[in-house]
């Protein structure tokens, strides 16, 4: 998730549209599940067409919050979608959405976590095993690493290797048992189940196998390259489980 407040600047969402946000997200806390898929839908494209991250502060049916540190966002679907396995590979291609969907799937169940402070318990998560993609591709002995890119042509994760490796690092498809939505990051994103969510990078485009960790976008802001939850970012939250 691109996680943390947007450094963008840009004109403030207008009183109406933030008071009438306000009244539906209370709304969402006593409203039937529609309802607050609903609201999770209005709060996602609210966020995606307001670059000051207000937003970002507003609650919603599902516990989370949307955070992009680009002004706007393209959407692609299953015919624009591609997926970029490149660097220090011995065979570099790109997977377009069914190509992924036809994949094995590995689902996931764990506490998301973000360094902001919120967690939300119990998220289902499903796709391929990023380690799945790095075998295929033929990862070269020099690599240690791997860097993440997004078609918001902004945001950027990395990894190391081993890291990158574990079971429990998946690029998603799936969120919630549907579809990764636009707002959180789709058609397809970064899950990196056992570290603070800002490694789970939305929107994913371009997965490069690189000879060392490369900062991501919040890493050179000040956050942790490691950010395994409850052991890093000066914090002392459970770990995920």
């Amino acid at each position: 998730m691109n996680s943390g407040q947007p450094e963008q600047e840009g004109r403030p969402i207008g009183r109406r549209v933030l008071l009438g946000t306000l009244g539906l997200g209370a709304l969402g806390v006593v409203a039937a599940p529609t309802l607050q898929r609903g609201l999770e839908s209005f709060l996602g494209g609210a966020a995606d067409k307001d670059p000051t991250g207000l937003t970002g502060l507003l609650p919603n049916g599902g516990g989370f919050r949307y955070y992009s540190v680009a002004a706007s966002v393209p959407r692609k679907n299953a015919t624009t979608y591609r997926l970029t396995v490149d660097g220090l590979v011995d065979r570099p291609r790109a997977y377009t959405l069914p190509e992924l969907r036809a994949l094995p799937q590995t689902r996931l169940v764990r506490d998301v976590q973000c360094v902001t402070g919120w967690r939300v318990p119990d998220t289902p998560f499903e796709g391929v095993r990023l380690s799945r993609l790095l075998d295929a591709a033929g990862v070269r002995p020099t690599a240690k690493a791997v860097r993440f890119t997004c078609f918001d042509g902004t945001y950027s994760e990395s990894l190391t290797l081993d890291q990158a490796r574990r079971a429990d690092v998946l690029v998603a498809l799936r969120m919630q048992d549907e579809d990764v939505s636009h707002a959180h990051g789709g058609p397809v994103r970064l899950y990196v189940a056992p570290m603070y969510f800002y490694k789970s990078a939305k929107w994913l485009s371009g997965i490069t196998v690189t000879e060392e960790v490369q900062p991501g976008y919040w890493e050179e802001r000040g956050y942790d390259t490691d950010a395994w939850v409850g052991r890093s970012n000066g914090r002392d939250d459970e770990p995920t489980s």
